[in-house]
């Protein structure tokens, strides 16, 4: 069995999966429940000066017959009192002393207030703080939130002044309402961020009633926008992990959110430069106990790969993650389609034929019996006809030896101005 155990800027935890700031952290009771199903650490929800919430808060996207694909909120941050919250952290820190427990924080960009919150919640034992530059309604209406987290001068400038008071690792979370979350991950770092963790939710809203007309959900007939989350992130999540991993200028550990609902999902992020993930949809959809198929798989997977430690795999995939212009232009793969699997039903030519590039054709063989076939001379490879197709096996994309060597756009216009250099030099 593999070692699970990570360390995550010094903060130790018996496996990496750890549940995000957010509703399921809201009281002891519920962390310490998470902690008997298997959850190796939590980030508290939330703390800072006591707010009101709304009702409703929350709506969800079903697609396809996949119940909560994405997940809206408009809930803010914990709305029960520092000092209740204090005391179900020293208990539960006392009752698990081996589980992680972060604080997450949120207050008015102001030092002192910095200074005053990190000292109280420092004092009942927490392992690490987490500030929350990135919810991105309601608390960035006041100032905080993501009204921080996309000025990089105020995340630099409020991690500095919790690093001047702080005896525990500092994690920054980051907002991905901003166009490019590595200046403000740069922005932690030179702030003296022991860490840094993305994404937090992105501005959304989740539909419109068609019968009534008010937004989903809504308050009294108003609705406002709120925070998305779920399975639908991930995507953009896991990019946003992978730019900052390969970016020398964030020398720090990153924790992974975002769509993480499995641990094939926490895996990806893993080798994409997380230390650990962090998970909230999938325990509010499924409970507590979805983390016990994950640290299954995630044991087998590492002992079928005979992999020691959980630590061994971490940013393994980010030499392979780079920009669209190191892609080799001479790479070609081509459709194939395995008719002893294809059931004809056409949504790969349909596909084609009207999106794409026009190379499948219907044919009959010599029974008079339908069957598909794809010119691979006039394939470009774009996979959408294996994307569609609702049958494994029945299409796959290979690989074709070329002739020409490997050759980079920015290898192209590299020579090509070497050329023009030369020409006018002659």
């Amino acid at each position: 069995m593999a070692d699970l155990r990570i360390s995550f800027a010094g903060i130790k935890s018996p496996n990496p999966f750890w549940l995000a700031s957010a509703p399921p952290t809201n009281s002891g009771y519920q962390v310490q429940r998470a902690f008997e199903a298997g959850w190796g650490g939590a980030v508290w929800k939330t703390l800072g000066e006591p707010i009101i919430n709304t009702t409703s808060r929350f709506a969800a996207l079903s697609f396809n017959g996949q119940r909560v694909a994405g997940f809206n909120n408009i809930e803010l941050i914990t709305d029960r009192p520092l000092e209740v919250n204090l005391k179900e952290i020293y208990e539960t820190k006392k009752r698990f002393p081996n589980h992680a427990i972060i604080a997450s924080l949120m207050v008015e960009p102001k030092q002192e207030k910095w200074h005053e919150i990190v000292k109280r919640v420092e004092d009942v034992g927490v392992d690490g703080l987490e500030l929350n530059f990135g919810c991105p309604h309601g608390m960035a209406e006041r100032g905080m939130g993501a009204a921080s987290g996309q000025v990089p001068e105020l995340v630099e400038k409020q991690t500095y002044w919790v690093k001047e008071v702080a005896k525990t690792p500092v994690i920054v979370k980051l907002t991905p309402n901003i166009t490019d979350i590595t200046i403000t991950a740069e922005a932690a770092v030179q702030g003296g961020a022991d860490a840094i963790s993305m994404i937090n939710t992105i501005n959304s809203l989740m539909g419109v009633d068609l019968d009534t007309w008010n937004t989903i959900p809504h308050v009294a007939g108003k609705g406002a926008h709120g925070g998305y989350c779920g399975p639908a992130v991930k995507p953009i999540a896991l990019n946003m992990v992978g730019e900052c991993a390969r970016n020398p200028l964030i020398d720090v550990p990153i924790s992974g959110i975002g769509g993480i609902s499995n641990w094939q999902d926490a895996v990806e992020f893993i080798l994409m430069g997380a230390t650990g993930v962090q998970v909230c949809t999938a325990a509010m959809h499924h409970g507590f106990s979805i983390v016990e198929d994950m640290l299954d798989g995630l044991n087998n997977y590492l002992d079928s790969k005979g992999i020691a430690s959980i630590m061994d795999i971490v940013g393994k995939a980010v030499p392979k993650y780079s920009d669209w212009g190191d892609l080799d232009l001479n790479y070609k793969v081509v459709a194939r389609i395995n008719n002893d699997v294809c059931i004809n039903c056409n949504k790969c030519h349909i596909s084609c034929e009207d999106t794409s590039h026009q190379c499948i054709d219907m044919l009959k063989n010599e029974n008079g019996e339908p069957y598909l076939k794809v010119r691979e001379e006039d394939c470009v490879g774009c996979n959408l006809c294996a994307i569609v197709c609702p049958v494994e096996g029945a299409i796959n994309m290979v690989e074709l030896k070329q002739p020409l060597p490997k050759m980079t756009w920015n290898e192209r216009q590299s020579n090509i101005a070497r050329f023009k250099i030369d020409k006018v030099a002659k």
